[in-house]
């Protein structure tokens, strides 16, 4: 079976070769680089999940992390901020840049390899969504999801979703006509292995709305409520 590959971006090496250790000891195939610049020199296509600081050299973890999300050959690798960059605005920062998860140093390498482990049962492409969540498209007006393909598509034109940005829609467009509580969407797109605020979904939902054109006006929010997507 082919092994899940992690690269793990940041400058301080004992760090990097202690997390290397503890994820090869959970069966992961795990490679380092000490500056953004030397793991641009990788095949990044190749990886599963990237660990990556913030604070680097001349290519910060911020602008490494845009040139993913750029190039269509790595914007769905998952990406995982460890940062000492500790702020709401530096989180919420990483998440508008499609972070899959945002952690704050000092932290424990337990926790690392549950975060780990938690992103990529949620990216894994082997992922199947629930009975609920079939048909196999969605469709609102002009606005089109393909759950086979992930694809999301405005009157014909493909608009580019991260993971979370599709899930949420998804899951919205199948609970259509109801609202759906921070909880709810928290408890579908993300772990409950994973600590992340109710902020969190809005500024996911922000994004989205942004990304879908007239159809972010079908998103409706219930002040105190949560979500939903209007019929």
């Amino acid at each position: 079976m082919k092994s899940t590959r992690i690269l793990i971006v940041d400058d301080e090496e004992t760090l990097c070769e202690v997390l290397k250790l503890n994820l090869e000891n959970e069966g992961y195939d795990v490679d380092v680089a000490l500056s953004a610049e030397q793991a641009l020199t990788y095949c990044l296509p190749n990886y599963s999940l990237i660990l990556l600081d913030i604070m680097m050299g001349e290519i910060s973890g911020i602008k490494m992390a845009k040139m993913l999300k750029a190039d269509v050959a790595t914007a769905q690798i998952p990406i995982i901020f460890c940062t000492a960059r500790d702020t709401e605005d530096d989180m919420v920062m990483g998440l508008n840049l499609g972070a899959d998860d945002y952690i704050m140093k000092p932290y424990t390498v337990r926790n690392i390899v549950a975060r780990v482990k938690s992103v990529l049962r949620r990216t894994s492409p082997s992922k199947s969504y629930a009975a609920e969540e079939k048909p196999n498209t969605l469709r609102a007006d002009g606005l089109l999801l393909d759950l086979d393909f992930k694809r999301c598509m405005i009157d014909g034109a493909e608009v580019k979703l991260v993971r979370k940005e599709f899930e949420i829609l998804a899951y919205l467009l199948l609970h259509r006509g109801k609202i759906c509580s921070r909880e709810q969407i928290l408890n579908h797109v993300w772990s409950n292995e994973v600590v992340v605020l109710d902020r969190t979904v809005d500024v996911n939902i922000t994004r989205l709305r942004s990304k879908i054109g007239i159809y972010g006006s079908y998103i409706i929010t219930r002040s105190g409520f949560g979500y939903g997507f209007r019929n």
